[in-house]
């Protein structure tokens, strides 16, 4: 069994979301796993574009790491400018989640 996970954030839904910022930011302040890596995908872009609280639970996950948010989709809602600003890096993660994937990394989606 792996001792790294692929943390894809995709949800639009506050809670959901917050729930995967905070498994996140956990798993990397407490070692839990020898690798963790967090993507951000989706709906979850532009929540935490647009919302305050999902922001401040994220500002304690880029402590520990800078997470990567799908540039297509970004792009395409016009928050890349937005993401960029919070500290998000931003790039085209389809590849990325394949080679994660063939790495060893158990993906877990929220």
């Amino acid at each position: 069994m792996s001792d790294k996970a692929l943390v894809i954030l995709s949800t639009g839904e506050k809670d959901k979301a917050i729930t995967g910022l905070l498994w996140a930011t956990n798993a990397l302040k407490n070692r839990w796993m020898e690798d963790v890596k967090v993507l951000f995908f989706g709906p979850f872009e532009s929540l935490l574009a647009e919302d305050e609280d999902v922001q401040k639970w994220a500002a304690q996950l880029f402590e520990y790491q800078t997470p990567t948010a799908c540039k297509f989709i970004s792009d395409s809602n016009q928050v890349s400018e937005k993401l960029t600003s919070l500290g998000v890096q931003i790039e085209y993660v389809g590849q990325m989640v394949a080679d994660y994937i063939k790495e060893g990394y158990a993906p877990m989606v929220f």
